[in-house]
């Protein structure tokens, strides 16, 4: 292998935290060496402290056989969740708006970002509480961290109370013409443009380039998925997944079941660490 020509990715696993289930899966590829990066939702029914000290377990048990794993906080900031502060705007019900409403409303800059701020500075110190530290990095459910007005909030919490940690971005590193042909990533492409740009104002950190977004609705396979993912992705790259077990938690609240045991299966698989490989691509 040509070291110089290697790469070394982030594989971040989102929504730790969202149920019992996801959370089994992600701490077994933790200790499987097949992840090396994983965020937290705090406000998720499964992030209480048995679970949170299992997670613990999992990434000193790699660290011990000489890999890290990074933890972050996975910021959240839409339904079916509910936000920790007493008066978060916009609500429906008590919980945050849908996805949809959410990002309408940061388009039209109709949010509080001193709101959303409470509300993120108030997620980071459940974190701490949690784990005796802040997150080594911060992302967020559904990419809500990259919406208008959202983001400035996000970057300004991540520089108060979290001075150390990088932030995710979900720009990709590609061609015009192979960005054109996947709507949702090329939205987030755009977002991810004025995301950079403030957190490079503010000095905080970010990954170089972004992977993970597919149609959850069709069910691909995820190691051709895999592939194109790697393709391209420079150093210091994420790619985001979502393994996990189906349980009753998850399946009342996300949408996003069975396809979450197909990614598992490939990651936990043979076929995963000779695409690494094959690839030249080694994991944080």
């Amino acid at each position: 292998m040509n070291e110089a020509a290697s790469r070394r990715i982030w594989l971040c696993a989102d929504d730790y935290g969202i149920s019992p289930g996801v959370n089994r899966s992600i701490r077994h590829l933790i200790v499987q060496g097949r992840l090396n990066a994983t965020s937290v939702m705090v406000v998720g029914p499964a992030a209480g402290r048995e679970e949170i000290g299992k997670l613990q377990q999992a990434v000193a048990e790699r660290q011990a056989r000489g890999n890290r794993c990074a933890v972050g906080l996975h910021v959240t900031l839409t339904a079916p969740f509910r936000p920790l502060t007493m008066h978060f705007r916009p609500a429906d019900g008590g919980m945050f708006l849908p996805l949809p409403a959410m990002l309408r409303r940061g388009l039209a800059r109709q949010l509080d970002a001193e709101i959303i701020r409470s509300e993120i500075s108030i997620q980071l110190a459940a974190f701490a509480e949690l784990f005796n530290r802040a997150p080594e990095f911060m992302d967020g459910h559904q990419h809500a961290q990259l919406f208008p007005v959202v983001r400035d909030a996000f970057l300004a919490a991540a520089a108060e109370h979290a001075p150390g940690a990088w932030v995710r971005q979900g720009g990709r590193h590609l061609p015009l013409a192979r960005r054109l042909n996947a709507p949702k990533a090329l939205l987030l492409d755009t977002l991810s443009r004025q995301f950079r740009k403030r957190a490079a104002r503010a000095n905080i950190a970010f990954n170089t380039a972004f992977a993970g977004a597919y149609d959850f609705s069709r069910q691909p396979d995820f190691g051709a998925l895999m592939r194109q993912f790697l393709d391209g992705l420079p150093d210091g790259g994420l790619v985001m997944c979502h393994p996990g077990f189906v349980d009753e938690t998850l399946e009342s609240l996300d949408p996003l079941t069975h396809q979450r045991e197909r990614e598992h299966t490939y990651l936990a698989g043979d076929d995963f660490p000779a695409l690494l490989a094959a690839n030249r691509v080694t994991l944080e």
